[in-house]
């Protein structure tokens, strides 16, 4: 279908994976001749990328849902794609009967047909699911619309999880795992650099497992090593790597590969073996202070970022008390907390000793005041010390926000970097700290490393 004159804009909610999902349509949409926008309320279609994680994910897409019926743009035909849609697609269509598509998260390969599909229904809603999960075609992985600022880009290596957590209800929405191969994937790197984009951001549900479905055994050293050598490319993060399949010749390659930033973003969710044990985590405490020693040991300026669920069901005041003690003792780098969220179809739905949600979030902000201290303590080690910072954008005039490799976009500290040379986005350059808030860095520029 031609869909020229088709004013179309896309609204992208969840996480960074869900954004790739969101740039493929946009791809195959502007390939397709739309003119894609951001004003919802000038559009004549609305692609509401959903995400059904957890509660307030599905609030959050429902409420965008509800927008798109207001005042604003009655006019607009709403398509709600996504995980929220491939959960919840009945009660979409109840709550929201006016919705003209609802597509699964095997759908988004076949947005222009749906498109089609809704113009010569006569007004008959359109549902699309696949009951095989899968990767999208890989020239269409290729040639997605990159949203991100021009100098990084996320990059998807697998679909899918086997982890089976108890908590999780990823699985049920996205599939089993399934790698890409690393051809694939390093070519879609190489059409990236070509763009432009000097640092990579490699995701998956959990990466370090990344290539066990395709090649027997995990494959993420190899991969990472393969976009080092891609001209262009500077910085190759590695975000959702779960500790207890880390392994040696992943830690090693992170170690001996400048490219690769030494950061690791490796979710533990909590430290006390009961406790994991009714997650269905796979790993111990003990494994766990393995993991991190040996990670610092070969990689001292290593900065690991991590998260920490609050509240599991059955969680003891003494289970909590062990991991508020594991948080400062472990000191990492970067830590996020959240309070449990109760989610339906999953097995810690039907466990006993659901906590109430003000003792969930109490106990999250014990955890959060701990990291605050450690994260200050950190970010005033810093000050003296000369760091590279990739710049993200300006602040104001002759300040700009930039990150070191110890800092992932939007989740993570910035640098305020001062300079009497503008800047570009993207430029790399030294940057001596003069400064730090609890989170954040303040420095100047001391030389530029690459334009």
């Amino acid at each position: 279908m031609n869909l020229t004159n088709k004013k179309i804009a896309l609204v992208s909610l969840g996480c960074d994976k869900n954004l790739i999902d969101s740039e493929v349509m946009l791809g195959l949409l502007r390939d397709a001749g739309a003119d894609i926008i951001v004003d919802e309320s000038t559009a004549d279609i609305v692609i509401i990328n959903t995400c059904g994680f957890i509660k307030a994910a599905v609030e959050e897409s429902t409420e965008a849902i509800e927008n798109m019926f207001s005042e604003k743009n009655k006019d607009a035909k709403v398509i709600v794609a996504g995980c929220m849609a491939e959960r919840y697609k009945e009660e979409i269509y109840e709550k929201f009967p006016d919705v003209a598509a609802v597509i699964g998260t095997g759908e988004y390969e076949n947005i222009v047909s749906i498109i089609n599909d809704i113009y010569i229904s006569d007004g008959a809603r359109v549902s699309k699911f696949s009951e095989a999960f899968g990767c999208v075609p890989e020239e269409m992985m290729k040639n997605r619309m990159v949203s991100t600022p021009s100098h990084y880009a996320y990059i998807k290596i697998a679909e899918g999880c086997d982890n089976h957590c108890t908590y999780c209800a990823i699985p049920s929405i996205r599939g089993k795992l399934k790698s890409r191969e690393i051809e694939a994937i390093t070519e879609e790197a190489k059409t990236l650099a070509a763009r432009g984009i000097k640092e990579l951001i490699v995701i998956a549900q959990d990466t370090s497992i990344y290539g066990v479905d395709l090649y027997g055994e995990p494959k993420l050293h190899s991969l990472l090593r393969k976009f080092s050598e891609i001209e262009g490319i500077e910085w190759i993060r590695v975000l959702y790597c779960y500790p207890e399949h880390i392994y040696d010749e992943l830690i090693n390659e992170i170690a001996e590969n400048e490219k690769i930033c030494k950061y690791i973003d490796m979710p533990i969710q909590h430290s006390d073996d009961n406790v994991l044990k009714r997650m269905g985590r796979r790993g111990t405490n003990a494994e766990l202070r393995s993991v991190i020693g040996e990670l610092r040991k070969k990689i001292p300026e290593i900065a690991v970022r991590t998260t920490i669920i609050t509240g599991f069901p059955g969680e003891t005041e003494e289970e909590f008390n062990n991991l508020l003690g594991f948080v400062n003792e472990m000191r990492f780098e970067k830590l996020g907390a959240f309070a449990y969220s109760r989610e339906e179809g999953t097995p810690a739905d039907l466990m006993q000793g659901h906590l109430p949600e003000k003792v969930k979030r109490k106990r999250m902000g014990k955890i959060m005041e701990a990291q605050q201290a450690i994260s200050s303590e950190k970010c005033r080690e810093r000050v003296g010390k000369e760091v590279e910072v990739i710049i993200d954008n300006i602040y104001e005039k002759g300040v700009y926000i930039g990150r070191t490799q110890a800092d992932c976009p939007d989740v993570d500290g910035v640098v305020l970097v001062r300079s009497g040379k503008e800047l570009a986005n993207g430029a790399i350059v030294r940057v001596m700290v003069g400064d730090c808030y609890e989170y954040d860095l303040i420095g100047d520029v001391i030389n530029e490393f690459t334009e």
